[in-house]
């Protein structure tokens, strides 16, 4: 991480910035942010502009800041978001409201205050409901074919030439950041990190004291995790997407998230795996940017995105969720331990528990009607009902499909 970006950048961005605020931007000590300061001084880079603290960036410090200029963002939109039924049912994860803002909007907004306006969204599961955005934001859209079946490991494949030889953020479409965390410029590849105190299931990172990524392990207690956005430098990616290349090609990876391949290359097994390929037993850079708490959120599920927006704890603007608390008589918060069940061919269905019982409820899927006539289906549930040869139906509509089951 080139520390002397981020000095440039800061006072670019703010010239009247303190030594203290520096420190903190470079997530440094206060005595080393004062030497940084001196180093930058002495090599021509800034200068004090007057007896008022403030300090002026210099040719050589804006000349500096070209190479490191952030080319664009990659939005990673491809997945359906299993653990978000039945809301997904409707809508992508990345497109779920918090606070009235859908969070993938809220991500380009940053990025475009900032200035970085190149940004694709990679996507897959329900593709057409991002086309809004292509007039919008006049963003890029990248199909992932294999979207249902293989993890992203494959979406950066496939967003590959997106990334080659550019400097670039890869986000999340369901990240939410309170605060805008992204620049115009950046001193190198990092991966955002918090803190997790206990023990946790989340990738933990082991770092030195520049806050290069020395190795990631999965599960830990009291630590530094990955969490929200990364950035890709031309540098990291020169040496990373060889790799990747070569990981999407090796049986058994299908299921590998693209920091799979990044945590085999620290710990060497890459090297182990791809022995005539070069990049794989290079030396690859990452930095952590440990973030403060509450800024950077990854809701694992609905239950916790109840917890942090309120309107979900009343109104889901979900059908299925409506239905549900309708013929209940309850309110939306207390339908909890929401799972998703596969999808079969014709129906979408869902469990949950309402007062300590556990149900099932079924959407039927888009064209069904033409297969099954659900009102035969509901007559013939009539007519068994009590011999004790079915599930217990609670609900039946025979003109949707939808059926509540115990």
């Amino acid at each position: 991480m080139n520390r002397n970006v981020i000095i440039c950048r800061s006072i670019l961005e703010n010239p009247a910035i303190t030594q203290r605020e520096l420190a903190q931007a470079l997530d440094v000590s206060l005595g080393t942010a004062n030497n940084l300061v001196k180093e930058c001084i002495s090599e021509h880079l800034i200068a004090l502009a007057g007896a008022g603290g403030a300090y002026e960036l210099l040719p050589s410090g804006l000349e500096l800041l070209k190479q490191y200029k952030v080319d664009g963002a990659l939005i990673i939109a491809a997945g359906f978001g299993s653990r978000f039924v039945p809301l997904t049912f409707e809508i992508p994860k990345g497109l779920l409201e918090v606070f009235g803002e859908r969070m993938i909007e809220r991500q380009i907004r940053q990025l475009h205050e900032v200035g970085v306006q190149n940004i694709t969204i990679v996507v897959g599961y329900l593709k057409e409901k991002f086309e809004y955005l292509i007039d919008k934001y006049d963003v890029k859209l990248l199909y992932n074919p294999e979207y249902s079946s293989k993890n992203t490991l494959t979406t950066i494949y496939r967003a590959r030439e997106v990334l080659r030889g550019r400097n670039m953020y890869v986000l999340s479409s369901d990240n939410w950041m309170r605060h805008n965390m992204y620049h115009a410029y950046e001193g190198g590849a990092w991966y955002s990190s918090v803190f997790m105190e206990g023990e946790t299931s989340e990738w933990c990172l082991d770092y030195n004291k520049k806050g290069r990524i020395g190795s990631v392990s999965v599960g830990g207690i009291d630590q530094w995790v990955m969490y929200g956005p990364s950035y890709f430098s031309k540098e990291f990616s020169e040496k990373f997407l060889p790799v990747l290349e070569a990981y999407y090609e090796l049986p058994g990876t299908e299921q590998f998230y693209w920091e799979n391949v990044y945590m085999d290359m620290l710990s060497g097994e890459a090297a182990k795996r791809l022995p005539n390929l070069k990049e794989a037993h290079d030396d690859i850079d990452m930095y952590i940017n440990r973030r403060p708490e509450d800024e950077v959120y990854e809701f694992e599920n609905l239950e916790e995105l109840r917890k942090f927006d309120i309107k979900y704890q009343r109104h889901s603007d979900n059908e299925a969720m409506e239905l549900v608390a309708r013929v209940f008589k309850v309110p939306e918060s207390e339908i909890t331990e929401i799972r998703c069940l596969k999808s079969g061919m014709t129906n979408k269905s869902f469990l949950f528990k309402v007062k300590d019982r556990h149900y099932i409820c079924r959407i039927p899927g888009p064209g069904t009607e033409l297969l099954i006539n659900r009102r035969q289906e509901k007559a013939v549930y009539d007519v068994v009902a009590g011999l004790g040869i079915t599930e217990k139906i609670i609900y039946f509509d025979g003109d949707t499909g939808y059926k509540i089951a115990e």
